[in-house]
């Protein structure tokens, strides 16, 4: 962390006789607790094998070590981000970060297929708690400014880089270790990062006297758990199958039913409908839905095409995409002074039609392109238009809104990118799979197949976030927004 960030910032809020404690803490606690769990998101993904060997999980088991985690920790972000606000930020993060260490815990040494499924559905619980909590906790003790947004700026590269880490790591644990180990290594951290908490963090809430809304907070978790599971049956099932919209449709009726209850019968809504006034609010949401629907997959598309086309081993296909990473990184330390000079609005739209033209370029692969045309440069023009997004996005969503309501905001944030990259990896699964069969069904050898399935999925991203960048006319402009670069 830089010197300046740590000398100058100032935490706001103080438990009473507890001595406040440095920033670059605050920082370094909250950015380890995001990385923890996006990274878990993908970890898992190339350990699947071992673990299906060594605890016959099966096709559908093993589709449920990756999903259950997904399912929960979608489901339950609003009611997270919410309780951390009522509760108290510090008491909120500490559980979170307890029920998911203890899953880790569970998970690493389970001995059935069950065990193991239900682990990964209580660790997205505690992710779904300590992601909107980690957010909240930076806009709560960093005033408004530059020293919030060098924080967000950080926070968000860490959380990015997690979501590419983990293809790597599972890799390496899994090869020199042993597969339990992507859980494991969950606990120590975890241990750490609780005792920092319970040690230096500050408490804050602004919810004395409220309750949580229980009934808005069933219907909307079980309503994005619907919709989830439809989303993610459709890559097996298809679009048309009822697996897929019986779940879907079940999902839509219940969120419906939560804008109702939070419209005429909350007392204290879980998401009052007056933040959707906030052109700021609502505008950073959309557009995140859009960026997370187009990029979410890129990921996963860029693994299979290294390993299926280039013949890249797990290992080497995560090393492959380091650099993107990087670029991320790079992309997200530069943000803040080019939101003093841009604002928020312009460096968004931007990053958005960085990302789309990368996207467009992704979208000319080959089974023969190789990996600097086919993989390395589209990829870094990619991230780094994303890298230059994530900052802003969270400024433009956190920056002036209500004392009480950063917890909602934060929470708001975190479900429309994962709900969106949910919706774009269902639908681009499924879009490329469609087009690699009629390919292949007309004699279009595998390899060359499958690749031009992938392009046409790149493709279709580039759609999606240009049309982000058109969105974000909906985010108020440099004038309303210059104050969080200075």
């Amino acid at each position: 962390m830089n010197d300046r960030l740590t000398a100058e910032a100032s935490v706001k809020t103080q438990t009473q006789g507890r001595a406040a404690a440095p920033p670059w803490l605050i920082l370094t606690l909250v950015c380890t607790a995001q990385f923890m769990v996006v990274l878990d998101v993908s970890i898992v993904n190339i350990a699947l094998p071992a673990m299906d060997a060594e605890l016959g999980l099966g096709v559908e088991g093993l589709q449920w070590v990756v999903n259950g985690y997904v399912l929960t920790s979608a489901g339950f972000l609003l009611l997270g981000g919410r309780a951390a606000d009522l509760y108290g930020r510090r008491r909120v993060f500490i559980a979170g970060m307890a029920l998911f260490t203890l899953a880790s815990l569970v998970g690493g040494a389970a001995t059935t297929a069950g065990l193991l499924v239900a682990a990964r559905v209580v660790q997205g619980l505690g992710a779904a708690v300590i992601s909107p909590a980690t957010l909240t906790i930076l806009t709560t003790s960093f005033a408004e400014g530059a020293y919030r947004t060098k924080a967000i700026a950080t926070w968000g590269a860490i959380g990015a880089v997690g979501g590419a880490a983990g293809s790597i790591l599972g890799g390496f644990l899994t090869q020199a270790l042993s597969w339990r180990w992507i859980l494991l290594i969950n606990v120590p951290i975890g241990i750490i990062a609780i005792g920092i908490a319970f040690r230096y963090l500050a408490e804050s809430r602004d919810g004395v006297g409220r309750r949580l809304d229980l009934t808005g907070a069933i219907t909307v978790t079980l309503g994005l758990m619907g919709l989830e599971y439809g989303l993610i049956r459709t890559h097996d099932e298809g679009w048309g199958s009822p697996y897929a919209l019986v779940p879907m449709t079940a999902g839509v009726l219940l969120l419906a039913a939560f804008v109702v209850v939070q419209a005429r019968f909350a007392k204290d809504p879980l998401v009052p409908l007056r933040a959707f006034r906030v052109r700021s609010v609502t505008g950073a949401t959309v557009v995140q839905l859009l960026l997370g629907a187009a990029g979410f997959a890129m990921w996963y598309f860029l693994s299979l095409y290294l390993q299926q086309a280039l013949h890249y081993s797990p290992v080497q296909a995560g090393l492959a995409i380091i650099p993107h990473s990087l670029a991320i990184v790079v992309a997200s330390k530069i943000t803040p002074r080019l939101i003093g000079r841009m604002g928020l609005r312009s460096l968004i739209a931007l990053g958005a039609l960085m990302a789309s033209a990368g996207f467009l370029w992704q979208a000319q692969m080959t089974a023969d392109s190789g990996y600097v045309t086919g993989v390395l440069l589209p990829g870094l023009l990619i991230t780094t238009g994303m890298g230059l997004s994530f900052a802003p996005l969270a400024l433009a969503a956190t920056t002036g809104v209500a004392r009480g309501e950063e917890g909602l905001v934060s929470g708001l944030l975190n479900c429309s990118r994962q709900f969106g990259g949910s919706l774009g990896l269902a639908g681009l699964v499924t879009l490329a799979a469609a087009h690699t069969l009629a390919l292949s069904t007309a004699g279009t050898p595998e390899v060359s197949a499958l690749s031009a399935g992938y392009a046409r999925a790149f493709l279709v991203s580039a759609v999606i976030a240009a049309v982000a960048a058109l969105a974000t006319i909906a985010i108020p402009g440099r004038r309303a927004t210059r104050d969080a670069g200075h």
